[in-house]
């Protein structure tokens, strides 16, 4: 217990001058961009910036999929030979009503529009997203309660990775965004003093369409004709462009999207490039259609309607509109991103000024310098020479700490800096334990050596029990826990790895050089 081997020595001497390595970022600047330069980043309350609670639109995702399943129920019936029949969304009641005139042929709309159902939930627990309801001449398709939480969770999820992908083309450094609820998305973004540029990012779905217009159609008709929806043109002074409602070629076979300038203009646009499908797709509509005018639509408006003048077989094309380099690029953002599912609406809104941020900075590193200077003169007062021992350990496991936390990248706030202060807390009473042990044997005329053996090999034990139960609480605080709370558990979690291992080991290995340099009669305890 009380034997350290060169190699066990070396063993330990170099973790602590590898942590001491990657504690050290976290005081200088990044040299240059290519070196692995890793350092704890300073969270929203610390570094200053904006906090968004965002909404997913439910009544959206809704409507998408009732308005999805009349397509597809209405496809399904013709190919059945149901013929006369109404099929009615409505999504107020998540429902779709369909109305059959032959009420002969209900057994097969029936059976027809069941195949339409798959299934929510896992293998052990599968149950069916839609519900149905005969009577003569009617049947009743509603989402089930078990669907409409599971699209919710989907939509929510699909919604966050967007929103990340969005916020990082910005260039937005440690954004945190997360879900709270079943439909709502917390995104914060630390040194963003205003942010409106990301508000106007993450309220637009950003579904983009390309669609054929209908030039016999009349915009000043105010009901437009069947198959028509009239749409107002981007920018434009108020006019509406008489365009079809079937999607040639959808934006979400787009593969890339770059802001540029027009080398016959000099105008900003923005260059986009298809996949596979979409370049198969963009061909043959542009083929079919040459001189006829091709709407680009973005969340139900005209952002242009070129001419087709000749079939585009390349997969390439170009958006233009009196775009500047900011509406281009954001424009470039918001496709290359991807649409969202449904509309997010912004439900709070705050910021966070720097200079707030520096007062709890500088609030949380008094703390927590006070804090640790009490700690060294309580243990050097009470334990003497191994006291200092405790006190080397103690400067170590924060080192250490910073170190992990550093690796990790991890963002610090005020619960973080507060975890960072109860861990060295709770690394003195490993090492009090243990003193406390080994004075106890030393009054109980055990020799040094015995006494230190004996103290670390009973301390041990309840150590580790103490700290056991300590991480296991905060490994669940860590997974059910949100935001800040996580933060706060990553700290302690991190603080219990490193106390483990200063308290037993480096402690244990310090006061075993002492002793074989020195040989004393009696314990500095």
């Amino acid at each position: 217990m009380m034997y350290f081997s060169r190699l066990k020595t070396s063993l330990v001497l170099g973790v602590c001058l590898l942590g001491l390595i990657f504690a050290v970022p976290n005081l200088f600047a990044a040299p240059s961009a290519w070196v692995p330069w890793r350092a704890i980043h300073l969270g929203l309350d610390l570094r200053g910036g904006s906090y968004l609670l965002l909404e997913v639109d439910m009544a959206a995702v809704i409507k998408e999929r009732l308005d999805s399943l009349a397509d597809s129920a209405r496809q399904g019936l013709r190919r059945a030979g149901v013929a006369r029949f109404v099929v009615t969304p409505q999504a107020a009641q998540n429902r779709m009503v369909v109305r059959i005139e032959d009420t002969s042929k209900q057994d097969v709309a029936l059976k027809t529009l069941q195949e339409l159902g798959t299934t929510v939930g896992n293998q052990t627990v599968a149950r069916p997203d839609l519900e149905f309801e005969s009577t003569p001449g009617q049947i009743v398709v509603t989402l089930s309660a078990p669907a409409l939480v599971d699209r919710a969770r989907g939509a929510v999820q699909q919604s966050i990775e967007i929103v990340r992908r969005r916020i990082d083309e910005t260039g937005v450094v440690d954004p945190l965004i997360n879900a709270q609820g079943d439909s709502r998305i917390v995104v914060q973004l630390p040194g963003v003093e205003d942010p409106k540029r990301i508000k106007d990012l993450l309220g637009k779905t950003a579904r983009m369409t390309f669609r054929l217009t209908d030039e016999t159609a009349n915009v000043s008709n105010p009901v437009p004709p069947p198959g028509v929806d009239f749409l107002a043109m981007e920018g434009g002074p108020g006019g509406k462009i008489a365009v079809r409602r079937r999607v040639e070629v959808d934006g979400a076979n787009l593969t890339d999207a770059r802001a540029g300038q027009s080398p016959q203009t000099g105008e900003w646009v923005v260059n986009f490039t298809f996949d596979s499908i979409g370049t198969r797709r963009f061909a043959e509509v542009s083929r079919n259609n040459v001189g006829h005018p091709f709407a680009i639509v973005l969340d139900d408006k005209v952002i242009s309607a070129p001419n087709i003048r000749e079939a585009i077989t390349a997969g390439r094309g170009q958006i233009s509109g009196s775009f500047t380099a900011r509406s281009a690029t954001d424009l470039a953002v918001l496709l290359r991103a991807g649409a969202l599912p449904a509309p997010l609406t912004v439900v709070e809104e705050r910021s966070v000024g720097p200079e707030l941020g520096a007062d709890a900075i500088r609030a949380g590193a008094i703390a927590l310098a006070v804090g640790f200077v009490l700690v060294m003169v309580y243990m050097a007062v009470f334990y003497g020479l191994f006291g200092w021992f405790a006190n080397v350990a103690l400067v170590a496991n924060l080192v250490l700490m910073v170190a992990i936390l550093s690796l990790l990248e991890a963002t610090l706030t005020l619960p973080g800096m507060a975890g960072m202060l109860l861990t060295l807390g709770m690394a003195v009473d490993a090492n009090i334990l243990i003193n406390e042990r080994i004075r106890e044997e030393a009054h109980n005329g055990r020799t040094p050596l015995n006494a230190m053996e004996t103290g670390f090999r009973r301390a041990f034990s309840t150590i580790v029990d103490s700290n056991a139960t300590t991480f296991l609480s905060h490994v669940m605080l860590f997974i059910f826990g949100s935001g800040p709370v996580r933060g706060f558990a990553v700290t302690i979690t991190v603080g219990i790895i490193t106390t483990m291992f200063t308290a037993t080991m480096l402690a244990r290995m310090l006061m075993v050089q002492w002793y074989g340099r020195n040989r004393p009669a009696a314990l500095p305890v």
